[in-house]
């Protein structure tokens, strides 16, 4: 029971234990990135270890690279002129090649159009995606996290998750 109960109490311990803004831009960021990429290759495990990795709030990343991966199908053609253009570039050609030809790197997919290009406006959305969303979580937290704290099912979850603890 508590381990369909843990993504729910992750989620609102996210809004309601102190997490610093940065924390939550950060994993906001990070989960854009994540969402944007297709799934099924090395480069999304490497940004999901990242992700891991990395001190910020995994709650906001996992529910932001969600978000985002349902609207990542309507992105799919822009990231594929992206794509396009960046693996037709014609001083980037050789060292694709030799790139390719290394141990491992055949299996991030990057020669798929899609995947470089959404790769590449992942990674350049992270930082415009923080500045942006820092001081929105610095001025909502406090707000949304009072108001969730009240929900009966988030009393209950954080009771399940001491309850759980002693066990």
């Amino acid at each position: 029971m508590f381990f369909f109960l843990k993504p729910i109490r992750l989620f609102a311990k996210a809004l309601v234990v102190d997490a610093t803004p940065k924390q939550m831009a950060l994993g906001c960021a990070l989960g854009i990135a994540i969402g944007l990429v297709p799934k099924g290759n090395l480069i999304a495990i490497a940004l999901m270890v990242v992700l891991g990795a990395l001190r910020v709030n995994l709650a906001v990343g996992v529910l932001t690279a969600f978000c985002v991966s349902w609207m990542g199908i309507f992105i799919d053609p822009f990231s594929h002129q992206i794509g396009l253009e960046v693996l037709n570039h014609d001083s980037l050609k050789n060292f694709w090649t030799e790139l390719y030809n290394l141990p491992f790197v055949p299996w991030t997919r990057f020669n798929n159009t899609v995947v470089m290009g959404s790769t590449v406006l992942g990674l350049a959305l992270v930082l415009p995606v923080y500045w942006a969303t820092q001081p929105l979580f610095a001025k909502y937290t406090p707000k949304w996290g009072d108001k969730v704290a009240r929900f009966k099912v988030v009393q209950v979850l954080q009771g399940t998750e001491l309850t759980s603890k002693l066990n």
